[in-house]
């Protein structure tokens, strides 16, 4: 036990007077002659005694009332264990990730907790609010109320380890207090976190009532016809669906299809056919898990014509000239010797059909158009020169040709590959392969599209996020290989020479480091913007010759459909979508907080934080008993003769 003021206890000294006033009888006794004097005698030595018992206890009670009213006065206590901590920063980690949407015992997990905090937390207390995407520092629940009660779900990831960064990187030296309130969902490992010694960290987990929850995954262009587009939506399903799922498609506020997911037997793909036009819409579901991951937003562009020129002699290039009809590519061939150079930078893609020996300069000038977006598809010839082709591949990555090899078969097909991923319904196991007479074997790293049986690569792509080249390791003319009798030729071809910025789907997804082309020339002085209704943001953007690169980063921070401006021409119309990472509700890890102190509620934690930092005061308790004590000496005086 403790005293804030320990000098009262001198007044202790001061018990003395008391014993000193008992001890010392003042008062004389006056003698009375008696006739009888046994019966009086009897009576005296009865009252002596009684009398000195009622004294010895005033004297103790009153010895005992002062002693606790000095000790009243010296104001003791008993000091907190986490007395230190009395000064610590207070800092609360919100997680407002998407799956804080779910709905726990009193509504949804983020707007409840919100609630908790602005109930709970004292008006003087000063703390910061941290978010997945948002920063209150140093500041107190009223002046943060407004920010709090319209907080917005994030389609940031909740990182807890990259948030304790953050707070470290801003005050490193500081003793904390980390309140974590979050559902723990898509957690990897475990936190781990260096503090100061004095710091805390607690753990408020929320809990949904029900984790089943469906979700639009992707859209895609499954076929095209004359006239259609087939459009396959994909859905997920976590748990069992608790009732039938209506699907509708909207282009703008359109109604365009509809169907229904039933919940006894869930399609996980639904396929819809929309007209061969512009759309710039969405696909919505309704259930009632989870809202974030119900609309899909897709964008599809008019079809333009992609330009596709190939190099070599004519004779090589008339299977070319069938796959790149003019309906839908301006397709053109040229020779090596009569080769207009400067028509390269407006080609989609160049295609160099078996040239003998590759010149530097070409070599030059398709390095810049590959490094601008452009496509390039190789195709050695039978009797080419090893030395110029490997000279020609260095400039593109570190794939080159080695010795050669005769009488192979082509056995793997990448299916993911973006050239195939929408030709085949599924995975074919009695496909009836192309082979090669003669082709070379390949060294060093490269994306396989096409292999032979031994893993050798037959078709590989280097790519840079902007251009591709795409390289085959034999030629394909009928003389040394069945490749152009092949059901792959078509679809290859095909999609290597179709620019994906002039036709098909685009639904990006935010923070995927995503970018576009458009196909335009502006002034270097001119900037883009991206908007709708409701947003507006400014992409990085790169000019290309005739085109323009947008990367588009961690924007726009909500999904939607978007267009691209200049001024207020719309070149383009682009659709973004939120990360699906918090889906599954499943998906929880109990032992990410193993470390931490949990607790049940809000109010739990700061009635904890404030009896365990606070010293245990017992003064009170010493004015109580300085009531009883002269409670017990009144007591005495009336009643003990």
């Amino acid at each position: 036990m403790q005293f804030k003021h320990p000098e009262i206890l001198y007044f202790l000294l001061l018990l003395i007077v008391p014993i000193l006033v008992h001890l010392f009888q003042l008062r004389r006794f006056k003698k009375q002659e008696f006739t009888n004097v046994k019966l009086l005698k009897e009576l005296e030595i009865q009252t002596r005694k009684s009398s000195t018992i009622k004294k010895w206890l005033l004297l103790a009670t009153r010895l005992l009332l002062l002693t606790a009213l000095i000790l009243a006065f010296a104001q003791p206590f008993f000091k907190s264990k986490e007395v230190n901590k009395q000064n610590n920063e207070l800092i609360i980690v919100l997680d407002n990730s998407f799956s804080m949407q779910a709905k726990g015992n009193k509504g949804e997990l983020l707007k409840r907790a919100i609630q908790d905090i602005l109930e709970n937390t004292p008006e003087n207390q000063q703390l910061s609010v941290i978010t997945n995407d948002q920063n209150f520092y140093d500041s107190d629940i009223k002046s943060i109320q407004k920010d709090l009660q319209n907080l917005n779900y994030s389609s940031t990831p909740f990182y807890p380890q990259t948030i304790m960064a953050r707070i470290e990187a801003k005050k490193p030296d500081v003793p904390k207090d980390i309140l974590f309130i979050t559902d723990a969902v898509g957690l990897k490992d475990q936190l781990k976190a260096s503090l100061h010694e004095d710091s805390s960290i607690y753990i408020h987990k929320l809990e949904a009532n029900e984790t089943e929850n469906a979700t639009i995954e992707h859209v895609q262009i499954s076929q095209i016809l004359d006239q259609f587009y087939e459009l396959k939506i994909k859905f997920k399903f976590y748990g069992d669906l608790q009732a039938d799922i209506p699907v509708a498609m909207y282009n703008g506020k359109k109604l365009v299809a509809k169907s229904l997911i039933s919940k006894e037997k869930p399609q996980k793909e639904i396929f819809f056919t929309i007209p061969k036009n512009n759309f710039h819409g969405y696909v919505q579901i309704e259930d009632n898990a989870l809202s974030y991951d119900n609309t899909f937003y897709f964008s599809i562009s008019k079809p333009e014509k992609s330009s596709v020129l190939a190099i070599g002699k004519p004779e090589k290039n008339n299977f070319l000239s069938r796959i790149y009809t003019s309906d839908e590519f301006n397709f053109s061939n040229s020779e090596l010797i009569t080769l207009n150079y400067s028509s390269i930078e407006n080609q989609d893609a160049i295609i160099l059909n078996e040239i003998a020996e590759i010149p530097t300069a070409l070599t030059t000038t398709l390095k810049n158009y590959y490094e601008k977006g452009g496509t390039i598809v190789f195709i050695p010839a039978v009797e080419g020169n090893t030395t110029s082709y490997n000279s020609f591949l260095k400039t593109f990555g570190s794939i080159s040709f080695n010795s050669k090899t005769s009488d192979k078969q082509i056995t793997k097909i990448s299916f993911n590959h973006p050239i195939y991923v929408n030709v085949f319904e599924k995975k074919v196991n009695n496909f009836q392969y192309p082979k090669v007479s003669s082709s070379w074997s390949t060294n060093g790293k490269a994306l396989p599209v096409l292999q032979f049986e031994d893993q050798n690569i037959f078709l590989g792509n280097l790519t840079n996020r902007l251009g591709n080249l795409y390289f085959f390791s034999a030629a394909i003319d009928k003389q040394n290989s069945n490749f152009q009798n092949s059901p792959l030729i078509v679809p290859t071809f095909y999609n290597m020479g179709q620019n994906n910025n002039k036709t098909g789907l685009n639904g990006f997804i935010i923070g995927e480091n995503n970018f576009t082309i458009i196909n335009k020339t502006i002034a270097k002085d001119n900037v883009l913007s991206v908007s709708n209704a409701e947003n507006s943001f400014i992409p990085m953007q790169q000019i290309l010759n005739n085109k323009i690169k947008l990367t588009f980063g961690n924007y726009p921070e909500k999904a939607g459909n978007y267009s691209v401006l200049k001024d207020k021409e719309i070149l383009k119309n682009i659709s973004f979508n939120y990360p699906r990472s918090e889906s599954n509700l499943t998906e929880i890890n109990n032992d990410f907080f193993d470390n931490c102190t949990t607790i049940n509620s809000i109010s739990t934690f700061y009635n904890d934080i404030h009896s365990n930092r606070t010293n245990s005061e017992v003064w009170k308790s010493f004015i109580l008993a300085t009531l009883l004590l002269l409670l017990t000496e009144l007591l005495i005086q009336k009643f003990v003769k």
